[in-house]
């Protein structure tokens, strides 16, 4: 199938595609990964298309003063080949190679996957472990909101349609795995767990498993601050209220998979 016919426009800076986005059902396009596959399907009619793939510094990765800034059009294979993020924040780049394969990877963007919010997807879930921030430019200015209010549910999240996210940036773990038990045929993340410690702020963030998108599991967080630990999660669970269930797993697998996972990527971390 093919799209359905729509305009098209080379941003040639931030502002500009902010610009053009203020025309009625305007999209963003940048790796295209998710986009490009919904037009096909006819799943989205955008009148029209504005590629920032042209916009200069949204592809930089950079550390400052113990946090890691990742701009927006930084490609999933520039991410899992940095060397910054390999020595100050490994988790980002061990997570790049369980997204799709090579091709989609040398196009996909970090900004695109995380304004995406797919619910199987990794890097949304990265970056709510993670304790990221989001920097979004739109027509009244810019602002920065944290992952923990940016994801909203399934494929929502607080980005307005006039606006870009143009970098994420996190603090350095100390400590910080991920662990996925995959679809064996998409291999997306039936369920996917990952486990970061910095300092006294533990953070565990599930992909794959929620009904309404990636999620943290406070419980389980609360129970590694007194000891970062796979054996401090025995014999946690998790309700199965909230989980996914389809033709891979039901709710109640799922959730049985969560505490299997999370003991997992603790053991990891601390390995």
């Amino acid at each position: 199938m093919k799209p359905a016919p729509f305009a098209y426009a080379k941003a040639r800076s931030v502002a500009h595609a902010i610009e053009l986005l203020a025309n009625d059902d305007a999209r963003l396009l940048a790796g295209g990964q998710s986009l490009i596959a919904t037009l096909n399907m006819r799943l989205s009619h955008p009148s029209l298309l504005v590629d920032i793939n042209g916009v200069g510094g949204l592809d930089e990765i950079s550390s400052n003063d113990g946090h890691i800034e990742i701009g927006a059009l930084v490609r999933h294979a520039q991410a899992e080949r940095s060397a910054e993020l390999g020595r100050r924040a490994p988790l980002i780049a061990l997570a790049m190679p369980h997204i799709g394969h090579p091709a989609i990877r040398n196009r996909g963007t970090i900004g695109g996957s995380v304004a995406f919010a797919d619910p199987a997807a990794e890097l949304p879930a990265c970056v709510l472990a993670l304790g990221g921030e989001l920097a979004i430019a739109g027509p009244q200015g810019s602002r920065v909101v944290k992952a923990d209010d940016f994801f909203k549910g399934l494929f929502e999240t607080a980005l307005e349609p006039d606006e870009i996210i143009t970098k994420i940036m996190f603090p350095t773990p100390q400590k910080a795995a991920y662990v996925k038990f995959p679809n064996p045929a998409s291999r997306y993340a039936l369920v996917g767990v990952f486990v970061s410690k910095r300092s006294s702020e533990i953070r565990v963030a599930v992909t794959g498993a929620g009904a309404n998108g990636v999620f943290r599991v406070t419980a389980f967080e609360e129970a590694l601050k007194k000891r970062f630990g796979a054996k401090s999660l025995d014999g946690l669970t998790i309700p199965a209220d909230g989980m996914g269930s389809d033709i891979h797993g039901s709710a109640e697998y799922r959730a049985h998979l969560v505490g299997v996972l999370a003991r997992r990527a603790v053991a990891a971390a601390v390995a």
